[in-house]
């Protein structure tokens, strides 16, 4: 890392792409201020660096602070000038880490972060951190969370993807309980942003190029219901779908408990309303769903899924489970294992359980040993890979509408409307034609590598 411009911003974002809406709203600030801004640049060239952290597991929180002490470092032997960092660690760890890491010119918390520039003139000198190997394992395991800030407005945003899509969140904040998450916590209640104003920023971003939106939330299944005193996730979208220039809108993070049935008629009817719904499950078992606190059995569960399928035809389902939950028997598991087999998800996620302070699970005695929650993870995605690999044998010789994110050496890479960027497979086409990033394509499936599909235009 090197200091070459006293007007640069480097931000990095880490988490969520909730964070990331909040990284590029906070970019664009500094751009309209005159600052010249990069986005997790793989060289520091910059005076000033901004990271936005997420605290919401374990990982989650050593990786924030593994690199707020890789740019601490860099502060205190000069080179880089300002360090600040922001997001959702720092919104509950805010004084502990004010006290372990000082070389860190200003910590914000999850809202207040658009205070950052009007504090630039007025930056302290840097201090140095006494923070050992063995604090930053406190850190991660006992600190507190500070109180929640109000949501600033909405801004405009400095796009970080590719300019065909990009995120937008409808919300923030969680009204649910379920007992291993923090969320709640760090981000508050729910706070649905405007139908009107969703719609607004959507045809703001068409104008610039926007094809593809991804809506996300904490829980689109609630969206509204604090506004509007009404589910309305239904109405948004088909709202949303009628605006002129949008190709796909995709939904990530639907809560199963009270799921809007009213949507799937307009995933069902609007075009481009991809057949695609991200929606976290977490376990199969009704006492590990109990304890969860997840407020839905295994029976409505399998219930919801049939109904879904049944009304979307051809819907691609994604969803995430944990295993490990305490008291997480071999039964438990057993049964999570055979309802994935019957559900035959087309795409799937899984983690470990890892206790969270201050959430109710953090009470019970964490019973599965850490070799035997791996050993059920690894079982777990060994199953779903073979699924992932029969559904997907499937689709050779078949015809997708294709959208290209990319190029590489060997072929342009794109995604159907049942993948969504950074977390699903992709398709890989064959240079057989010169092809243009962010176009759609009808691309016929040829083959299979690993887990992405391999085709050619036709």
């Amino acid at each position: 890392m090197r200091q070459t411009n006293t007007k640069a911003v480097d931000v990095i974002s880490l988490g969520c792409s909730k964070n990331l809406v909040d990284s590029e709203q906070l970019m664009q600030l500094f751009a309209a201020n005159g600052y010249s801004v990069l986005h997790e640049p793989e060289e520091c060239r910059g005076n000033i660096v901004v990271i936005n952290t997420c605290g919401f597991i374990n990982s989650a929180k050593e990786e924030s602070i593994d690199m707020i002490l890789k740019f601490a470092e860099a502060r205190k032997t000069g080179q880089i000038k300002q360090l600040y960092v922001m997001g959702c660690l720092s919104e509950r760890y805010l004084e502990e880490l004010q006290k372990l890491i000082p070389e860190v010119d200003k910590f914000y918390g999850k809202f207040n972060w658009k205070e950052l520039l009007s504090d630039l003139p007025h930056v302290p000198s840097a201090k140095q951190s006494t923070i050992t190997s063995t604090e930053q394992s406190s850190v991660i395991a006992g600190l507190t969370r500070n109180p929640l800030s109000a949501s600033p407005a909405q801004t405009s945003r400095l796009l970080t993807t590719p300019p065909h899509y990009a995120y937008l969140k409808i919300s923030e904040g969680c009204d649910r309980a379920c007992a291993f998450c923090a969320i709640p916590k760090i981000t508050g209640k729910q706070k649905s942003r405007a139908i009107e104003e969703l719609e607004e920023e959507v045809k703001a971003l068409v104008k610039e190029g926007v094809k593809e939106f991804l809506l996300i939330a904490q829980d689109l299944t609630s969206y509204g219901t604090d506004l509007y005193h009404k589910q309305a996730i239904a109405e948004l979208v088909d709202r949303l779908s009628d605006i002129k220039g949008v190709e796909w809108i995709r939904l990530h993070y639907a809560y199963p408990n009270k799921f809007p049935m009213d949507l799937l008629k307009v995933m069902r009817e609007k075009e481009n309303v991809c057949k695609y719904l991200d929606i976290a499950l977490q376990h199969s078992s009704n006492e590990v769903l109990e304890r969860m606190r997840r407020n839905i059995t295994r029976e409505e569960t399998v219930n919801l899924i049939r109904q879904i399928r049944e009304e979307v035809p051809g819907i691609g389902l994604r969803t995430t489970l944990m295993v490990g939950f305490p008291n997480e028997t071999t039964a438990d598991y057993a049964d999570l294992m055979r309802f994935v087999e019957e559900m035959r998800f087309e795409r799937m996620g899984a983690f470990m359980y890892s206790h969270e302070e201050g959430t109710p699970a953090e009470r019970y005695v964490d019973t599965v040993s850490p070799e035997l929650k791996l050993q059920r993870l690894d079982e777990l995605m060994d199953l779903q890979a073979q699924i992932a690999e029969e559904i997907s044998t499937e689709k050779i010789g078949k015809t997708f509408k294709v959208i290209i994110d990319s190029e590489e050496d060997e072929f342009y890479v794109g995604r159907t409307e049942y993948d969504s960027p950074e977390v699903d497979p992709e398709v890989l086409v064959r240079k057989t034609a010169p092809l243009r990033q962010g176009q759609f394509y009808q691309v016929k499936i040829t083959g299979i590598q690993g887990y992405d599909l391999i085709g050619e235009v036709i």
